[in-house]
């Protein structure tokens, strides 16, 4: 039985210790950019929205990549579908929820 559960562990594409390292650093970074945007007041506010947005965005690949190792390769391809039906699931549900809140309040006598 463990024979079975180290050999699907083997043929798993598990990152390196180097990959996890660099992924790690690039987070770090990008983690104290985001904090330097916000506390060196360079930008509008609006232009720090912006700015930790992108490095959000980035910081979100950084983690796809390096930590649950997706790739655009055609063996991810089944990774990749789940992984945007849960996006496009978790999105439905915030937006239906906000949707149902806003139609609440409208409509009940809290006005």
């Amino acid at each position: 039985m463990s024979t079975e559960h180290s050999a699907a562990h083997d043929s798993a594409s598990h990152g390196s210790v180097s990959s996890y390292v660099t992924g790690f650093i690039l987070a770090v970074i990008l983690t104290v950019a985001a904090f330097g945007v916000a506390f060196s007041h360079a930008l509008s506010p609006s232009g720090t929205l912006m700015a930790i947005t992108v490095l959000a965005v980035i910081q979100v690949l950084v983690h796809l990549h390096y930590f649950l190792h997706m790739s655009v390769s055609p063996e991810k391809r089944w990774d990749n579908q789940v992984f945007i039906f849960t996006g496009l699931f978790v999105f439905i549900l915030i937006v239906g929820t906000i949707f149902i809140m806003v139609n609440t309040s409208t409509n009940m006598m809290s006005r």
